[in-house]
């Protein structure tokens, strides 16, 4: 019995010794195999829905990705809040889009213009003539074309101290897609904003769209049209660059304009600069040259070709109110160099026009302005363009300096002769 009893327990260790290893044969393959497959296989579906944009996993993933380096990285701030990126791509088929879009619907408006001009030389008594191109934008449907006045007036030009430019003979006209030249006639130029109207005798014409160039923004998509060399028709595409530049010509005429990079070439004067609505926010004016120059093209903004172009057609001129005097900056500069005068920092009347309001109004030679409508005057252009905000007829109060007492007078503005 015993060995029996010894047989059966060595059969029941051997039994359980067979069960343990199988056991831990069992764990070992989990261990082995398939946990590492299962984490594998989760892994993969955790990268594939980052991957295919699987917001929930995305999101996820990249939230314990920012959230890690944020408590690894406290101090440092060039870690990247990965939440915050706009992961937004441009489609660069849209900005072409939009060029194609507005190209189409504003080269219609835009016009070619030739002018032949009378040159008289000191060698001879006959006057040859020379010709110049620029471009217009069409403002109404009915002919007219606003432009620059440099364009088609030219007659203070000098050639060299040989030749002399008078005043445009014949101005031509091409229209988009037509072949034929219209001869125009000039309704009415202005030498002071560089502006002027011609017309031509035919209708149906595509009168453009005007913008507000007031809400431009600096850095906002735009297109010159134009004529540059003569090359009808051409697109250049840029960003504004800046607004409200002052710019001095080189006739010494301050200009308030649109600052562009894009391309703005001889002949792209009195064309358009447009928006991505395919609206006209400036005339293209001028263009800086010179050695290391680039990218630097201005525009008159619209808003204040308006009412100029507006009296050009119906008074052939523009009518602008009238004060009567010349005059300079006083700045706090020269008070410095002047310590014993009674200057004050204003505008300093030099001359005054004879039966002028400011001879009316009893202003002198050497009074200061101050004030004008309550409102500070430190140079001409703070008078001048405090005026230009009123019309003919218009009274308003001036406070002028005279040797260092203060004093109030009105004046009424007439129309400037």
């Amino acid at each position: 019995m015993s060995e029996n009893k010894d047989f059966i327990n060595v059969k029941s260790q051997e039994s359980n010794f067979k069960s343990q290893k199988k056991d831990k044969k069992n764990y070992s393959f989990g261990k082995n195999v398939l946990i590492p497959f299962a984490s594998g296989v989760l892994g993969a579906g955790v990268l594939l829905g980052v991957c295919f944009n699987v917001p929930y996993v995305k999101n996820t993933m990249l939230g314990i990705q920012s959230n890690s380096g944020s408590s690894s990285n406290a101090g440092d701030k060039s870690n990247i809040n990965y939440n915050n990126i706009n992961t937004d791509l441009v489609s660069l088929s849209s900005i072409s889009d939009t060029g194609v879009y507005v190209a189409q619907s504003v080269l219609p408006s835009i016009v070619g213009i030739k002018v032949e001009y009378s040159v008289n030389s000191i060698f001879s008594r006959v006057a040859s003539t020379a010709n110049a191109e620029g471009s217009g934008v069409i403002i109404s449907n009915d002919g007219y074309i606003l432009t620059n006045n440099h364009v088609i007036n030219t007659s203070s030009s000098s050639v060299s101290s040989y030749y002399t430019v008078g005043e445009a003979t014949k101005i031509t006209v091409s229209l988009y897609n037509d072949d034929t030249e219209y001869e125009a006639k000039v309704i009415g130029t202005d030498e002071q904003t560089d502006l002027a109207v011609i017309k031509i005798e035919k209708t149906d014409l595509t009168a453009a769209s005007l913008g507000d160039s007031d809400s431009v923004q600096v850095g906002e998509w735009c297109m010159a049209i134009g004529n540059p060399l003569g090359m009808q028709s051409s697109v250049t595409t840029g960003s504004i660059s800046a607004l409200n530049r002052k710019i001095t010509d080189s006739d010494g005429k301050q200009f308030t304009l649109i600052q562009t990079d894009t391309a703005i070439n001889e002949g792209n004067s009195g064309g358009a600069l447009v928006n991505s609505k395919g609206e006209v926010i400036g005339i293209n004016t001028l263009k800086a040259s010179g050695t290391g120059v680039e990218g630097l093209g201005f525009a008159i903004p619209i808003n204040s070709t308006k009412s100029i172009y507006s009296d050009l057609i119906q008074y052939n001129k523009v009518k602008r109110p009238y004060i009567g005097i010349t005059g300079s900056d006083i700045t706090d500069e020269i008070i410095k160099k002047n310590p014993s005068s009674n200057l004050v920092v204003g505008a300093y009347i030099r001359s005054i026009e004879e039966y002028s309001p400011a001879e009316r109004a009893g202003l002198r030679t050497g009074d200061i302005i101050i004030k004008a409508d309550g409102k500070e005057v430190k140079t001409m252009e703070d008078l001048n363009n405090i005026k230009n905000k009123h019309s003919i007829g218009d009274t308003i109060s001036i406070v002028i300096n005279r040797n260092g007492n203060e004093q109030e007078v009105s004046l009424t503005l007439i129309e400037q002769p």
